[in-house]
């Protein structure tokens, strides 16, 4: 039975979203009011006739997901949350944008129930749809359509498909023909700017055509319920490509003021201006207007339809051999275990041995695949260089979707952003690798990533001037330090293999996302790995103690061969690995100062940025200046990272303490 609101219902809950959208920007004197107004039909389509969601189980693994990638329209989100039940009040609303209220200026995945990725910067919510587009079929190949077969819907703007990260997107999501992604772009022609004409001739659909995808042209429906729901149902039922439906809309429409007005992207109407507004709309001029039998019935209709979605589900598993052959791997993909549960199954290191910490990342992940149905690895375009090659993985592609292993090619920004998306659409711990450089094509997904909590890990080799020959633009210098200032980013710099399997012990279990910062070079097997559970720890103790020495990476060994020439001259020297800051941050103020004692002459050393250092050391074996084409000792050498320098700094540091 299909369920519907009467044409005055549909009529009352687009007034109702397109009021708020005048009411709440102008209460809080800030916001974005025209494309949430233009925009109420579709979002009221979506939810009450399109989308398959249940407000009363939000996190449903088989709901249909909704992403508003032009994020600064977040009224019409919070409209279209409160109206169909999903926890938001009145009282909500009326605090957007204020402090410590459900519905601040973006959406924000974690903070408001019914949100599912946090956006703003234009273009990241439409590739993290791509990458939930990407997780969803994954699923759906491997465990059957009787477990998981859902769609993703996106909003884009103008400015969505202007950033960059939409052509590379775009381009792998046709590439691999994720029939289940429907982006809907809001051809309204106006940025902050004025008209995208200013800056802006492409032709979308042709673009868009290009990339493999099927291009609906919608035209001026954007006011015609019927059509739009005929026109999305259509998009969910075309087969091999994704779909993009281009609609005509017109900005803060039905003002007669602002209509088409480059100024309504922003705040501009006054309380005037909502009067007149809401005359034409035919609703009172009431702030907020939300009567109770509208709401009620919105609420009603969207329970009953949820209920019906879920329990049409639970019969087609309870009915499904396929299902409860797969029901035990498909929890656990959904279920990250916990490291503990197959510590057993990671390799085992043992010295003398000399191995890159990317070549020991990429048998701890082999070694994982077993135990980890949920695992997805890919780079871009630096598979095997990266160490994320997991050879039980094959080829994911439009024709072996079931594959875990993605070719991102050479789209970083992408690959970010839809790590972050396969990682809130869930069932899936997903892992993305590239030379530790290109961080920055990656940081704005890093940092939303680290914002709403997403389980990815991204793996980044090169770690260091050691890159050598290819010169400074390949030779990472300040990224260690940048990754360093994102909040809830876990970021691990193992020094040897042994750390490594710790460091992905550590990534497994934390609630958020993971920087693995590994080498090209070979290290020699020097810890026990246990340093990376408490951030750091001591791997060299003298039995007099004159200075400390802390490294990370690759030049913890140097750390360890300076200790050893100077325990010649009688300087007793404690070495200490630190392979995660905010690790060892977390610790207890008694441990940390256990580890490193107030009083004793303290030096680091790491082949970075020494910002930041200071926190911990007197002196900072570093390198603040770009690196140089040349082999990577010759490099390490000129610019001061050997143990002759470390030596040299420690002796001057502790003659000064005496």
């Amino acid at each position: 039975m299909t369920l519907r609101l009467s044409n005055a219902d549909d009529s009352a809950a687009v007034s109702l979203i397109r009021g708020f959208a005048m009411d709440a920007p102008l209460a809080a004197k800030s916001g974005h009011q025209g494309t949430a107004m233009a925009l109420a039909p579709l979002g009221h389509v979506l939810f009450s006739r399109v989308m398959r969601h249940n407000p009363a189980q939000p996190k449903w693994r088989n709901r249909d997901r909704f992403i508003l990638s032009n994020g600064h329209a977040s009224i019409l989100h919070y409209a279209l949350l409160f109206l169909n039940g999903y926890g938001l009040e009145l009282d909500d609303i009326k605090a957007f944008r204020q402090l410590n209220s459900l519905t601040p200026g973006h959406p924000e995945a974690g903070h408001t129930v019914g949100i599912e990725v946090t956006t703003g910067p234009l273009g990241q919510g439409f590739a993290n749809a791509v990458g939930m587009a990407i997780a969803e079929r994954n699923l759906r190949a491997r465990f059957g359509d009787s477990l998981t077969e859902h769609h993703t819907f996106v909003v884009v703007g103008d400015g969505c498909l202007m950033e960059g990260i939409s052509h590379e997107a775009a381009s792998l999501a046709g590439h691999l023909g994720l029939d289940r992604l429907i982006c809907i772009y809001d051809d309204n022609a106006i940025t902050i700017d004025g008209s995208t004409s200013l800056s802006c001739s492409d032709e979308v659909g042709t673009r868009f055509s290009s990339y493999g995808w099927n291009v609906i042209q919608l035209g001026e429906i954007a006011n015609n319920l019927d059509a739009l729901e005929l026109a999305l149902n259509s998009a969910k039922q075309h087969r091999g490509r994704p779909t993009i439906c281009i609609l005509k809309t017109h900005i803060a429409f039905p003002s007669p003021d602002h209509t088409d007005n480059f100024e309504a992207h922003g705040n501009p109407f006054t309380a005037e201006h909502v009067r007149v507004t809401k005359e034409i709309m035919g609703i009172p001029n009431t702030p907020f207007w939300a009567p109770d039998q509208v709401v009620d019935k919105i609420r009603d209709h969207s329970k009953k339809r949820g209920a019906q979605f879920v329990q049409e589900h639970t019969n087609l598993i309870e009915n499904s051999d396929q299902a409860k052959a797969n029901q035990t791997s498909y929890e656990l993909a959904w279920n990250t275990p916990s490291s503990a549960t197959f510590t057993d199954a990671l390799p085992v290191f043992d010295a003398p041995s000399t191995i890159a910490t990317r070549q020991a990342i990429q048998k701890v992940l082999e070694a994982s695949h077993a135990v980890m149905p949920g695992l997805i690895t890919g780079a871009a375009d630096l598979t095997g260089n990266t160490g994320v090659n997991v050879a039980q993985h094959h080829i994911h592609s439009a024709a072996h979707p079931e594959g875990r292993q993605i070719y991102f090619g050479v789209r970083e920004h992408a690959m970010g952003a839809a790590l972050v998306g396969m990682a809130m659409h869930g069932g899936v711990l997903p892992v993305g690798g590239t030379f530790f450089v290109f961080a920055d094509y990656m940081r704005p997904a890093i940092r939303l990533a680290a914002l709403s909590r997403a389980k990815a890990v991204f793996v980044f080799s090169h770690d260091s001037v050691g890159v050598g020959e290819d010169g400074p633009t390949h030779q990472p210098i300040e990224q260690l330090a940048s990754l360093r200032a994102i909040p809830n980013l876990q970021v691990i710099r193992p020094a040897d293999a042994n750390e490594t399997v710790q460091a992905w012990c550590a990534a497994v279990d934390h609630d958020g996302p993971t920087a693995l910062i590994l080498s090209r070079q070979g290290v020699p097997l020097i810890t026990d790995g246990s340093a990376v559970m408490q951030g750091a720890g001591v791997v060299v103790e003298p039995e007099h103690l004159d200075a400390i020495l802390i490294g990370t990476g690759s030049e913890l060994s140097l750390c360890i061969k300076a200790a050893e020439l100077l325990s010649e001259d009688d300087i007793g020297i404690r070495v200490v690995s630190m392979p995660s800051w905010d690790r060892f941050e977390r610790q207890s103020s008694e441990l940390r100062t256990k580890v490193l004692p107030n009083g004793i002459p303290t030096v680091s050393v790491e082949a970075g940025a020494t910002i930041g250092w200071s926190r911990y050391a007197d002196s900072c074996i570093g390198i603040d200046q770009f690196g140089a084409s040349a082999p990577g000792p010759v490099v390490m050498e000129n610019l001061g990272i050997t143990v002759t320098h470390i030596c040299q700094v420690v002796r001057l540091a502790v003659r000064e303490n005496k």
